[in-house]
């Protein structure tokens, strides 16, 4: 049996053709069942679904065989005991500095301030700010990042941004570019050994359906 931990939504869908690729197709809409283990056309092939944030720790432990997490969710992660065999060129954004539009982020960094960030990245925005020499305080926060700057919390967020239309409809405006973010295969150190045949397959089929 190889399991394979995907998160619900972008993820799970992008997928999907890379699965079909492989020969793999999900029985069941995560959207409408409630389980958390789907079935598939292969009798030898299960999907767990995990939190975005808990793929690399299910593939690091044994929980899953194979998994696909984001390039942001594995740095903070560290990514310690996987294999990550291919960048799938999926669930595509950008990891940004975003102030408000009437702050001077250019200013404040030129003229050495200390400055207050908001993120749930704090390793990337940890070592982003440290590679510019940038002085912060970072404050680790789990959701609706934009409020951060609008209530005074912080000077400044770290997230990821996809269009860019909730930063302008909060009047917040990007102000460094970061990385550029995709989704990862990642793959179990001990399961390639054990089950290297039909996971070997199962990566080369994946290889050949990657979208340009």
């Amino acid at each position: 049996m190889i399991t394979l931990a995907l998160s619900k939504g972008r993820i799970f869908e992008e997928t999907l053709p890379l699965l079909k690729a492989a020969g793999i197709e999900v029985l069941e809409d995560p959207e409408t069942s409630r389980k958390l283990i789907l079935s598939t056309n292969r009798p030898d092939v299960r999907v767990v679904l995990v939190r975005a944030t808990d793929v690399p720790t299910y593939v690091q432990y044994g929980g899953a065989d194979i998994g696909v997490a984001g390039r942001d969710v594995l740095i903070e992660h560290g990514g310690a005991g996987m294999y990550q065999p291919l960048d799938l060129n999926i669930a595509r954004c950008r990891m940004s500095v975003a102030t408000r539009d009437d702050f001077d982020y250019a200013a404040a960094v030129k003229q050495g301030s200390r400055i207050r960030v908001a993120t749930k990245y704090t390793e990337i925005a940890r070592q982003h700010f440290a590679d510019k020499g940038v002085h912060v305080d970072l404050i680790k926060l789990y959701g609706s990042m934009e409020l951060a700057p609008l209530t005074g919390l912080a000077d400044a967020i770290v997230d990821l941004v996809s269009t860019g239309n909730t930063l302008k409809a909060n009047r917040l405006v990007e102000v460094e570019h970061i990385m550029d973010i995709s989704s990862r295969l990642v793959v179990n150190q001990a399961a390639l050994k054990l089950k290297r045949e039909p996971l070997r397959q199962m990566i080369d089929a994946f290889a050949s359906a990657i979208p340009a």
